[in-house]
């Protein structure tokens, strides 16, 4: 099981080109909540848990704006 999506094959991704996107995406989380940690005067540990709630909170959201848009299965 992988925890990211691995690219299309269509699209010439390899090991190489997954591993990149990963050194991404961490260095995207770590500046986020290095951000989070500077602004607040937080401790990393805690900034991790403040940008976990973000995270949980925009998921929350788009889950309830989606059950609002869906038509009932009862139609």
């Amino acid at each position: 099981m992988h925890i990211f999506p691995l690219p299309s094959a269509a699209r010439g991704g390899g090991f190489i080109s997954s591993m990149i996107r990963w050194f991404i995406m961490v260095a995207i989380y770590d500046i986020c909540i290095g951000g989070i940690a500077n602004i607040l005067g937080v401790s990393r540990m805690v900034a991790c848990f403040i940008f976990l709630g973000i995270l949980l909170l925009i998921t929350f959201i788009g889950y309830i704006i989606r059950q609002k848009m869906s038509p009932p299965a009862d139609q």
